[in-house]
């Protein structure tokens, strides 16, 4: 699979606390039928966080989300009113979507390369950041301990627009969903802020992961309600065509 996705597509619902036990039915039968639809080539349904500590105390259990990698960006047009968006729209209060086209990908997610091998290239306006990670269980409490800082620093990060943290399990697969203004303010955060500098350093010596994946998305639409993101409420980026569903 190392063919980039024709697109890829972030969903991310809100739903209220009583519909717990419909979202969690969500997540044990609709894994399936996602990577079932037509065009799909790549899917994962998640588990948010609040992106306030990335660690196993910060789930989020009013927010969900899916990931699909689309062969054809046609076939994304009808997820919404397709079986999956059908089940998740009934029980939710808000939802939002956010088109994207790979960048950049390093690593892999459950063995593949979901999506592909980007050329990079140059972006244009807000780009999103996904970092996903399985844990090596005897390095987990080691990896928790490292993580306060650098969701200390990401808060306050300049040119961030929108946080949180995504997981296929409450533990042991960790992952993070950020939105930049721009992939400068992205690349300071990750490469000059100290304390997201140092983990980087000490990735390869603590081997905290049995696999990891990187990506960097160029944005091309977000559609929707924004709050459901987190997305800061006076960051609303003029270069994303917006659209409210």
């Amino acid at each position: 699979m190392n063919s980039v996705p024709g697109l890829v597509t972030l969903h991310v619902w809100r739903t209220p606390r009583r519909a717990l036990p419909r979202a969690l039915m969500r997540m044990a039968r609709d894994p399936r039928r996602l990577r079932a639809l037509p065009g799909v080539r790549f899917g994962k349904l998640l588990g948010t966080g609040t992106g306030t500590g990335f660690g196993p105390g910060d789930a989020d259990l009013t927010r969900w989300a899916a990931l699909v990698a689309w062969d054809d960006p046609r076939h994304a047009d009808g997820f919404a009113a397709g079986p999956v968006g059908q089940a998740w729209g009934r029980i939710a209060t808000g939802a939002a979507r956010l088109d994207l086209r790979p960048v950049s990908s390093r690593g892999q997610w459950s063995g593949v390369h979901p999506f592909g091998d980007p050329a990079g290239g140059r972006t244009q306006g807000p780009v999103l950041a996904l970092t996903r990670a399985r844990l090596r269980p005897a390095r987990a409490v080691t990896f928790w301990r490292a993580v306060p800082p650098v969701a200390a620093a990401l808060r306050t990060a300049p040119g961030l627009l929108a946080r949180f943290g995504v997981g296929e399990a409450p533990i042991g697969w960790q992952g993070t969903v950020s939105v930049w203004r721009e992939s400068a303010d992205l690349m300071d955060f990750a490469y000059r802020r100290p304390e997201h500098r140092d983990a980087i350093m000490q990735t390869p010596v603590r081997r905290w992961y049995a696999e990891e994946l990187f990506a960097r998305f160029e944005i091309g639409e977000v559609t929707g309600d924004r709050s459901v993101l987190g997305w800061h409420p006076d960051e609303k980026d003029p270069t994303v065509k917006d659209s409210t569903a």
